[in-house]
């Protein structure tokens, strides 16, 4: 794709953990900075804790990028500078004044998660993310966004990203469509990466107060009633409820991390919570049953430096709010339970998908298609939903209204819960769905 062209100039890339969309982002520039079409890059990240990670999968190739915190804190000869949204948002006008001795017609801007950058053009003063990289970047010969998740809650459009009008039921509508997808389920068939096991805990959820003759049951699994479905899950997720059903999901997932770990010695696992007394309450029971474990929140100062150690330490369960979501990297991962109330497409995908990752010194060890890692969550019907699609990619409808099937949050009245496959859902609260095969369930298939 030739940068110096105006079609070109906006580049979307979609693909999965593990896809190589760093050390590939990485080759192309240093492709194109050999034949002299580009010469520096500006790459943007979500997180400050990802930087090192663009830094270490730079030096690989021997470019060097350094981290710009301010003005004059990176050399202007580096290959590029690495920074975070924020940060940019913070200095923009210091950092837009240190790039014009930079030749930026011939500068490369990479957006990291390029789905953060959303941009409402009735907003003027609406998110400050996607504004800044449009101002730093616009004097760029080629924006590059990356993303494992080309789509947001809101239908905004975001930076880095072509859109396309095309024509659906009569009329004329903007999507965005990425200019190279590569799915999950390619990934899985080639090797590169691991397919999915699901294992959704069912069971009755009680309402009403202690002593009173109004209690009701109702089954988590079965729930069509939103309003009931999202207090199922709160209380299903609830430690001390009666249910038991968290409970019974961290036992099983524990069960299950003992079992892969006699192939793979090194496997942890990812409990991703609700928040922080949640997050101390499961660190609490996982240790009292003996198993060593990592609590990281983005409240600790320490967070960030034991989240890197976790992909080389001895902790068998790393607990976390919301610094796991997405690009975090840690390759051991081969578990992860799912305790929290966040139940859009996006953050389910992106936090079972930290188990999806291939260590390099177990590539040899295991046959194609790769051994499985193993997903824990509540039966909640939206989680269920979700667990079918998780591998496919659609195209992203810009600013259109929606109804309740093609929106994460908009569920009203009308909505009637998901219609799993039988083979999918065993009838009965209380039982242990599964989608159990090494390979993706027949209905992900195409």
């Amino acid at each position: 794709m030739d940068p110096g062209t105006a079609a070109a100039r906006d580049v979307l890339i979609h693909a999965g953990p593990g896809a190589g969309k760093t050390l590939g982002a990485l080759l192309s520039f240093q492709v194109m900075q050999s034949e002299g079409r580009l010469q520096r890059a500006l790459i943007f990240c979500h997180r400050t804790s990802i930087l090192s990670q663009w830094q270490g999968a730079a030096a690989l190739l021997g470019l060097q990028l350094e981290l710009w915190n301010g003005p004059k804190s990176a050399s202007e000869a580096a290959d590029g500078w690495l920074l975070s949204y924020q940060g940019a948002g913070r200095q923009q006008e210091s950092l837009k004044a240190e790039l014009e001795h930079w030749n930026q017609e011939l500068l490369l801007a990479i957006a990291d998660e390029a789905h953060h950058l959303g941009v409402d053009p009735d907003e003027p003063d609406g998110p400050v993310w996607g504004r800044t990289f449009l101002e730093l970047s616009s004097h760029a010969r080629l924006r590059l966004g990356l993303t494992g998740t080309p789509f947001r809650a809101d239908n905004l459009a975001f930076c880095a990203a072509r859109r396309v009008r095309v024509e659906e039921a009569g009329q004329l509508v903007e999507q965005i469509h990425p200019d190279l997808s590569v799915e999950p389920r390619e990934l899985i068939e080639a090797g590169d990466v691991r397919p999915l096991e699901f294992r959704f805990q069912d069971g009755w959820v009680e309402h009403g107060q202690e002593g009173l003759p109004d209690r009701e049951i109702s089954p988590l699994s079965a729930e069509q009633r939103e309003s009931w479905r999202a207090r199922n899950l709160r209380r299903a997720i609830r430690l001390s409820d009666s249910s038991s059903i968290a409970q019974l999901l961290l036992l099983r997932a524990r069960t299950k991390l003992t079992s892969v770990r006699k192939r793979h010695p090194r496997a942890g696992g990812l409990v991703i919570a609700r928040d922080i007394e949640h997050a101390r309450s499961i660190t609490l029971l996982l240790e009292e049953e003996g198993d060593r474990v990592d609590l990281v929140h983005s409240q600790d100062p320490g967070a960030s430096e034991r989240l890197n150690g976790f992909q080389s330490g001895d902790a068998d369960w790393l607990v976390s709010i919301d610094m796991c979501a997405e690009g975090f990297d840690a390759s051991r991962l081969r578990v992860v339970a799912y305790l929290t109330t966040v139940v859009t497409r996006s953050r389910f995908v992106q936090g079972i998908t930290r188990a999806v990752r291939m260590c390099g010194d177990r590539a040899s060890l295991e046959a194609v298609p790769r051994e499985p890692s193993y997903v824990f969550a509540p039966a909640d019907p939206l989680l269920m939903q979700y667990a079918r699609s998780w591998s496919l990619s659609e195209p992203y409808r810009i600013a259109a209204p929606q109804s309740a099937d093609d929106n994460d949050s908009n569920l009203g009245g009308n909505w009637r819960g998901p219609s799993l496959p039988m083979e999918a859902i065993e009838d009965g609260a209380g039982a242990l769905i599964r989608m159990r095969t090494p390979q993706l369930p027949g209905f992900l298939q195409r």
